[in-house]
């Protein structure tokens, strides 16, 4: 892999409303990422006082979706933009006319060329606006699945997960019973005791339809999904106490650095993994994060003793080890000599302004009692 090589922080000054070097780079650039698939990006800049600031729009990825910027930068005739949200990071050249840009979009370990021009009024793309916020559940609502159809998984599935439509559809795909209790009861793996063997192994898709109008949030799948485990796989299980290893969330010494989302207030929580060692959290509060990476990543729980509250958009990028992944069947290769992103708790502290500390925790454990396959649909 090609080294990223940057300039030294303290070659950058703050680009001054009144300190262009004869550019006024105010206005919309645009320009295309071209991958697997083309991706039209615009960045708006715009006067904020003395400073500049930029918002990200990402048209063909996120319609509607922005990621505002922190002051933007100039070194010579250079532009610098971060947008934290992302955890990304746009710089390149002007050129002479000040009408285009030759530069690079960085995210994590990619890079990928992005070249922007300014755009005009007959030359501007539009911006989709955000789509209208979704009609929640009522909040004290107590749904149920009104029609679940549950089926095996083809035997050649890779991969899984599960989600909610705006309709309030809930979709799984190659999910075991044993994940459906983790989702249904915000848990860890090692908070589950007993079982037979196929409780783990056994492999489902699941498309469900909840009784009650409006778009679950958190806390009522949870119910939903509650509810299916008791009537379709006749799970009964006793609470009990277990001291046990855990990881926990604290603030770090210089304060957190995570950016307040721009989603929807009422919207899902979105925590999606872009490769082994890369992940996204949109519209995420710390709690939901913590069951997120205790649900996928590390093989503990994680106990959110932040404090913090509202929610965030940021991306965590960082060197897995052998003990991540684990639950998700990913076998982490030997490091090698090659240069490679910090571990997980070196990331944590660095890009989120957030310690992941070892503990001893008592924490509740369900032991089940009975569960069996499926009833039929």
């Amino acid at each position: 892999m090609k080294k990223r090589i940057l300039p030294s922080m303290f070659a950058f000054v703050a680009l001054h409303a009144g300190a262009l070097f004869g550019q006024d780079v105010t206005g919309t650039w645009q320009g295309t990422i071209h991958t697997t698939r083309d991706i039209r990006e615009v960045i708006s800049i715009s006067k904020d006082g003395d400073t500049l600031k930029a918002v990200l729009f990402s048209i063909d990825l996120d319609p509607g979706q922005n990621f505002p910027s922190p002051p933007v930068i100039l070194q010579r005739n250079s532009i610098k933009i971060q947008f934290p949200g992302i955890g990304g990071e746009y710089n390149g050249p002007l050129s002479a006319d000040g009408n285009s840009i030759v530069g690079s979009f960085f995210q994590g370990s990619r890079m990928s060329g992005l070249n922007l021009s300014r755009a005009t009024v007959d030359t501007a793309w539009e911006i989709p606006s955000r789509p209208p916020p979704r009609k929640p559940m009522a909040a004290d609502a107590n749904p149920s699945f009104e029609v679940a159809s549950i089926k095996p998984s083809p035997a050649d599935a890779r991969g899984g997960g599960s989600g909610v439509s705006p309709s309030g559809r809930f979709t799984t795909r190659n999910t075991s019973v044993r994940d459906l209790m983790i989702l249904g009861y915000g848990i860890h793996p090692r908070q589950i005791e007993g079982g037979p063997a196929w409780f783990e192994n056994d492999r489902f898709d699941i498309v469900a339809q909840p009784d009650t109008e409006g778009t679950p949030g958190k806390q009522q799948v949870m119910i939903m999904v509650q509810k299916l485990l008791t009537d379709r796989f006749s799970l009964r299980f006793h609470r009990d106490k277990k001291d046990i290893s855990a990881y926990a969330i604290t603030v770090g010494k210089e304060g957190s650095k995570l950016t307040p989302s721009t989603g929807d207030p009422n919207g899902l929580p979105a925590f999606k993994m872009e490769g082994v060692g890369h992940l996204s959290a949109r519209n995420m509060n710390v709690e939901e994060f913590s069951e997120g990476l205790q649900g996928n990543i590390v093989d503990r729980p994680v106990l959110d003793r932040t404090g913090l509250s509202g929610r965030f958009d940021f991306t965590l990028n960082w060197t897995p080890d052998e003990f991540q992944f684990a639950r998700l069947g990913i076998k982490i290769p030997p490091p090698d000599n090659s240069p490679t992103l910090p571990d997980l708790f070196t990331a944590f502290q660095n890009q989120l302004g957030l310690k992941l500390e070892s503990t001893k925790a008592l924490v509740e454990v369900l032991v089940i009692d009975r569960v069996e396959k499926p009833s039929g649909n």
